[in-house]
This record gives C-alpha cells, structure tokens and sequence, in this order.
C-alpha cells in the first residue's frame, strides 16, 4: 500500500512520535511525505520515504495530484484544528479522498484504527468498492 502522511507545524511531533510507534508496519508499505515531515520521519525512523515539496510549497498538491491518479491508498493527515480555516488544498485533500474511497485519518486515534486494520489486513475495501 502507500501511504501518504502531512501534519502541520503543531502535529509533527506527533506524526513522528506515531511513526515511531507503528514503524514495524509502516515499514512493510510505500510511505509518501511532504518535504519537512518526511524529512523528520525518515531521521527519527530510519523508513525510507517518498518525499515530495514542503507543504506550503506544492507538496500538499503534489500529494493531492497523486491520490487523483488512484496512487495512493491511505492518508494520515495530522492537522492542527485550532489553526483556523483550513487551507484550499487541505480541503483538496479531503474531497479527494472522500470521491476516490481513500481512508483517511486527521487524528492519531484514527490514524492508529487505520493502522492496525492494515495490520490485520481488514482494509481491502478497494476490492470491496470494485465489486459492488
């Protein structure tokens, strides 16, 4: 599978944090980053990472453009609610996610369900999806 993962500025510690704790898994997948993210994960986690641009510089878009091209298959997206409004491409994000049938977490309580269901191999919805 690939997984994409952001957070902002206030949740990168706390996507480094999750990365720690689930590396075993997350090593078994492609793992896809905007710039700074990434950057931190890889260094904390020794996970070789797809990095793209940061993102206030594309790297959301670029991200954004991958999941509209059916190459990605889950999103942690880490993001600081007490921010403000969200951002055009955030909201990009979301909307995608939601037309293709992406999973997507913007909590670690989420983020660890999704995770252990990839663990278990619970998350085949696309056969599912494909099926039906």
């Amino acid at each position: 599978m690939k997984i994409a993962i952001i957070a902002h500025d206030a949740k990168k510690e706390l996507m480094v944090q999750f990365c720690i704790a689930y590396c075993g898994i997350l090593s078994r997948h492609t793992i896809l980053a905007t710039g700074t993210t990434g950057k931190l994960v890889a260094e904390a986690t020794g996970l070789e990472i797809v990095r793209f641009l940061s993102g206030d510089q594309g790297g959301v878009q670029q991200i954004a453009s991958r999941i509209g091209c059916d190459e990605v298959d889950m999103v942690l997206f880490f993001r600081d609610a007490l921010k403000g409004e969200s951002e055009p491409d955030e909201s990009s994000i979301m909307r995608l996610c939601d037309v293709h049938n992406i999973p997507v977490a913007t909590n670690i309580a989420t983020a660890e369900m999704l995770v252990h269901g990839l663990e278990r191999g619970d998350l085949d919805w696309r056969e599912i999806v494909h099926t039906n």
